[in-house]
């Protein structure tokens, strides 16, 4: 590893003045006032260059094809500055020690910085949910478990590091999302195998026969459609609201052998399907599963530049080829913009086993999407670095992850992860579904 990455993880300068009160607060006014309907802060920053949220982006913004392809409605803005490795000391203050490194490992590697927007933008539903759950819901089991809940952010008035976490776990993707998706681990020097899959995604609000008291999060199917090797390999999730009392469960099936088997491995710190270990089981959608391995501690907020209104990321006129370049993706796509950030470290517990010795989760107030992560090893080496590309599909009130990238700082090699370029179908959200779409029989038959 180089000097530079070695001191990178001691450059992280101090949190941005951004006020933060962490005694206990259950206060509704301040959702009228001064808080969004989700608990980020309705004002601008000092200097404007965060604006001030004014209800997200309306449906219309810009046209939505039948493919799912949405139009970007920024498309005319230009970049206020490009970040290199020559002036990065100028803006390092607003990068995380992961999005350094990225500067350090690759001397041309840039980031184009543009206007920001507060675009984010939910269903009423889910905001009067949220704040119904104000007073309602609490943390139990040493935090890794919620009382009180059903839908909706649980904590929008956080002062706990895991409050902030379980509002990343619980954020709205839709209620429901049946899709097709690409992914993909991207070699040193650009070679890469594009695996392709469809998905069926349900939380406990969309499904019809589950009981209230079921102890369910959400059910995740997912089944591989090509390369050939790997088409009709099925895996399954049952993801629980309490990680104590009943942790999650998973099967898959294997076309090779026609079995249905358990899969108690599918968590942690195991290797995500068809990532070769480059992605774990529990760093997928930046952070998901059980927080018990980890010691949790708030930071505060900060401002930080986060991949925001990635419309041109997602674009149906982007081939999966132009944007899968070695060593990252393709910097002529992605969109850079500043907004404030939650900030959350893990500290992996004494005696506990895990791969990443410790993580450093930045978390938009908008969205509560994780949207970068510093990944260390357990040497306390920063290893990887997590970036989530973020864009609103504002004819559902969806802000939704359209790609997401691990990158190794050590091997050169990177995955990417709920690509739909390519794909010619538009994804469907907010179904109705039932438990039958998701149990182990069901795998076998959807594998044949």
């Amino acid at each position: 590893m180089t000097s530079a990455l070695k001191t990178l993880p001691l450059a992280l300068t101090l949190l941005t003045a951004c006020s933060l009160t962490l005694a206990k607060s259950n206060d509704p006014s301040r959702f009228d006032t001064e808080l969004t309907p989700v608990g980020a802060e309705r004002a601008a920053n000092a200097d404007g260059s965060i604006p001030s949220w004014e209800g997200g982006m309306r449906s219309g913004a810009a046209a939505v094809s039948a493919n799912g392809n949405y139009t970007d409605p920024f498309a005319s803005e230009k970049p206020l500055y490009v970040i290199t490795k020559s002036n990065l000391a100028q803006y390092k203050d607003q990068l995380s020690p992961g999005q350094q490194a990225m500067f350090a490992r690759y001397p041309e590697y840039q980031m184009s910085v543009y206007p920001g927007h507060r675009s984010a933008a939910l269903p009423k539903a889910y905001l009067d949910e949220s704040r119904a759950n104000l007073t309602k819901v609490t943390l139990t089991d040493n935090g890794y478990s919620l009382a009180g809940y059903n839908f909706g952010v649980p904590f929008p008035q956080p002062t706990e590091a895991l409050e902030v976490i379980w509002n990343h776990l619980t954020r709205y993707r839709g209620g429901s999302i049946r899709r097709q998706f690409a992914s993909a681990t991207v070699q040193e020097k650009g070679d890469y195998t594009l695996v392709n899959s469809d998905g069926l995604t349900a939380f406990r609000e969309r499904v019809s026969d589950l009981g209230t008291e079921e102890n369910v999060l959400f059910f995740n199917r997912v089944r591989t459609t090509a390369p050939s090797r790997y088409a009709g390999e099925v895996t399954l999730v049952h993801e629980p609201i309490n990680q104590v009392s009943g942790p999650r469960s998973a099967w898959q099936y294997n076309p090779g052998q026609r079995r249905v088997r358990r899969a108690p491995t599918v968590a942690y710190d195991s290797s995500a399907r068809y990532s070769f270990g480059q992605v774990v089981a529990d760093s997928v959608d930046g952070y998901n599963g059980a927080p018990d391995r980890y010691d949790w501690k708030l930071q505060g907020k900060r401002e930080m530049l986060v991949a925001y209104n990635a419309y041109r990321m997602a674009s149906k006129q982007t081939k999966y080829s132009d944007l899968l370049k070695p060593g990252y993706l393709n910097p002529e796509h992605a969109r850079y913009e500043k907004h404030r950030v939650w900030v959350v470290e893990a500290t992996l517990k004494p005696g506990s086993r895990h791969v990443y010795g410790k993580r450093r989760f930045y978390i938009d107030e908008d969205t509560w999407q994780i949207m970068a992560a510093d990944i260390y090893d357990n040497r306390g080496e920063l290893w990887r670095n997590y970036e989530s590309h973020l864009a609103m599909l504002h004819d559902i009130q969806l802000p939704l992850t359209v790609a997401e990238a691990t990158y190794d700082l050590i091997s050169g090699r990177y995955a990417v992860n709920y690509l739909s370029n390519e794909v010619t179908s538009k994804a469907q959200f907010g179904e109705m579904v039932s438990k039958a779409e998701f149990t182990p029989a069901q795998l076998k038959r959807l594998g044949k």
